[in-house]
């Protein structure tokens, strides 16, 4: 018997915390608030000016995100919207310091979040865990600091990875790599955004200097042969988030249909499908999925295969992982 879509369990790597609240988590934590001035200051139009213009949104909603009950409401939210999506396991992604501008102390806005995720997990059923995020333009301190953060969580089971966000066009890397050495070298799970807003090169550098084990989208590196057949040879993962980058690509992928998706999955790249920033850019996997079908004619089976292929990238604990392997390969398999 065929599984319907509504019914596949799903599994979702790249998902902002600060990108993913509801009108009427907007509204409870700024009351007055009308679906209008959501819709405007919250919401991404389909083409952004770029990733900057993209990123003046989370940037509000991490505003509001600034006391314990605020992130415990974000969260409950969140896994809300998970649920109803049908999602099964998910990587929850956030920075730490940008919490902390009313005095949350960064290990207490951890503290929160970790306590929110298990917290909700267990209510409603979705596996989760939890990847620190230092960002483009942090100084070296900052990002050592977070990735400090996320090694000594490590023994709690919830935070088990690292992350480089932001503008990758505007900033380096020459101020985390020390962040990448330290959490690589206690253990923790490295992903990396690369290939959105620069090109292969892009890629290629963060694949050299970060040594992430999967790329944030990484999607412009299908502007290079050999980078494509680097990611295939060093079974790099790519966490695609198709909507968003449509909307922060530019010309570059000015439609759904030139989006590289369809041409690095046939290439034989490792990839999944996430929704980067379910509220700012406007999108559930539901919607992801579909567009998936009738702009470039992928099936169930297809999707199951990406499911299949995120739980296997997964930086759940290895138990957690080869439960949710044998879960998704019998919906993988014919």
């Amino acid at each position: 018997m065929e599984i319907l879509p509504s019914a596949q369990p799903r599994a979702e790597l790249h998902l902002h915390l600060d990108c993913c609240v509801s009108y009427a988590c907007v509204a409870a934590l700024r009351p007055g608030t009308t679906l209008a001035e959501y819709l405007r200051d919250y919401v991404a139009p389909a083409k952004c000016t770029n990733l900057v213009d993209f990123l003046t949104r989370p940037a509000r909603i991490v505003q509001l995100m600034q006391s314990p009950s605020a992130l415990r409401l974000v969260t409950d939210d969140l896994f809300a919207q998970l649920a109803a999506d049908n999602v099964a396991y998910a990587e929850i992604r956030f920075a730490p310091l940008l919490h902390t501008a009313e005095g949350m102390r960064p290990e207490q806005v951890v503290d929160v979040v970790e306590n929110a995720v298990a917290e909700a997990a267990a209510a409603t059923g979705v596996r989760a865990c939890v990847i620190l995020c230092t960002l483009r333009h942090f100084d070296a301190d900052a990002s050592m600091a977070t990735a400090r953060l996320a090694a000594a969580r490590l023994a709690g089971g919830v935070v088990t990875g690292f992350d480089l966000a932001g503008d990758e066009a505007g900033f380096g890397l020459d101020a985390h790599v020390a962040a990448f050495h330290h959490a690589r070298e206690h253990g923790v799970r490295i992903t990396a955004h690369a290939g959105e807003a620069r090109g292969a090169d892009g890629v290629n550098e963060v694949l050299d200097r970060l040594r992430p084990e999967r790329i944030g989208h990484g999607v412009r590196g299908v502007e290079d042969e050999r980078t494509v057949q680097r990611l295939i040879a060093e079974g790099v993962h790519l966490e695609v988030c198709p909507t968003s980058n449509v909307q922060t690509m530019g010309d570059r992928v000015s439609r759904y249909a030139d989006h590289p998706v369809d041409r690095l999955s046939r290439a034989g790249v490792a990839l999944s499908i996430s929704t980067d920033a379910r509220t700012v850019a406007g999108v559930t996997l539901d919607r992801e999925y579909e567009r998936l079908r009738s702009v470039f004619g992928w099936t169930d089976a297809d999707l199951a295969r990406c499911n299949l292929a995120a739980v296997q990238a997964s930086f759940a604990e290895p138990a957690v992982r080869a439960e949710l392997t044998r879960s998704f390969s019998r919906i993988a398999t014919p």
